[in-house]
């Protein structure tokens, strides 16, 4: 497993991370959790990935039981929790990015993952309704209180974080060091147009999410969605009707075909074109077996054969480089 540093900050973390997004405390046992974790631990993995509105709470107080059943040294580990969407309650004290729901979902984060700190906490989407300054102080307040190490945000627009590092500069206040932004061969403009700029001037690091596309690019739905896989739960209907398309479809079987030309999988070829950009710190893992992420942790395996030639031969299946600005 290698290590890349999270944007401009010292913290390190593995290429490779695992996430509990609808899978913890939702789809599948306790003793398959605690199983994934510890194969991905075993492999190197550093950083777990969570979220308060993850199964209304529930994902972090599995993760949490589990982590506190391992002996392993809290230096070696990181996680994480995002504060918007609250963890069920419909009150507009129990959402959003204001200073008192930012300050309770870091509380209940702590709880739940039964940890004195948080290493990362995202604002999980854009707050209209808050005063950047607001989140920006709160952010800071609780790096001065130990309470968070780092804060980040996710699918954020590159116009707003420069926003909070505006904030952050006239003020003297730690920034927003992270992004946890949707990544795939099939969704890239914000990873690579978008940020251009954030990049080359704040930094930016990216813990990307999604890196197979919920499953698509497994090469699972070419002949017909299985009954149990992701993509069929309804909360997901509107990611399954933007990726589940003829086009797709058949872009994926051509780069099924140039995956059996590599000896690898297709699953483990899509991760591997994700970890090619030096932009991305961290691609975010998934899996509700045992077997899934045993492959997909092979993935590193793969980056050296993703030569000049074959990314080329990439780019001419999927045809959708996303256009950059002339400037």
């Amino acid at each position: 497993m290698e290590y890349r540093r999270l944007g401009n900050s010292g913290l390190q973390l593995s290429e490779l991370s695992f996430g509990s997004w609808i899978t913890f405390g939702n789809q599948i046992e306790d003793a398959t959790s605690g199983r994934l974790l510890d194969m991905a631990y075993d492999a190197g993995v550093n950083f777990f990935d969570n979220a308060e509105v993850y199964a209304h709470g529930a994902s972090e107080e599995v993760m949490g039981r589990l982590l506190a059943q391992r002996d392993w040294p809290r230096d070696t580990w990181c996680v994480s929790s995002k504060v918007f969407f609250g963890a069920g309650g419909k009150l507009p004290t129990q959402r959003g990015l204001h200073r008192k729901h930012v300050t309770e979902a870091c509380h209940d984060a702590l709880k739940r993952l039964r940890v004195d700190y948080l290493d990362l906490f995202f604002c999980h989407r854009p707050d209209k309704q808050t005063p950047m300054e607001e989140t920006v102080w709160t952010m800071h307040q609780l790096i001065q209180q130990g309470k968070i190490l780092y804060w980040g945000t996710s699918e954020w627009s590159a116009a707003e974080i420069m926003d909070a590092h505006r904030i952050a500069e006239r003020h003297h206040l730690i920034g927003p060091v992270m992004e946890q932004p949707q990544y795939n061969m099939f969704v890239r403009r914000k990873v690579e147009v978008e940020y251009a700029d954030v990049y080359r001037t704040v930094g930016l690091g990216t813990t990307i999410w999604s890196p197979l596309a919920s499953g698509i690019l497994t090469g699972k739905y070419n002949n017909g969605a299985p009954a149990d896989v992701r993509l069929k739960r309804e909360e997901l209907q509107w990611m399954a009707d933007r990726l589940l398309t003829e086009a797709n479809l058949e872009k994926i079987a051509a780069l099924g075909e140039l995956a059996g030309d590599l000896g690898t999988s297709l699953a483990k070829l899509a991760l591997a074109w994700c970890l090619k950009n030096p932009r991305v710190s961290t691609v975010l893992l998934g899996a509700t077996k045992p077997s899934q992420l045993e492959e997909n942790l092979q993935a590193t395996e793969v980056v050296p054969l993703l030569t000049d030639e074959v990314m080329e031969r990439i780019e001419g299946i999927l045809d959708n480089a996303p256009a950059h600005p002339e400037y």
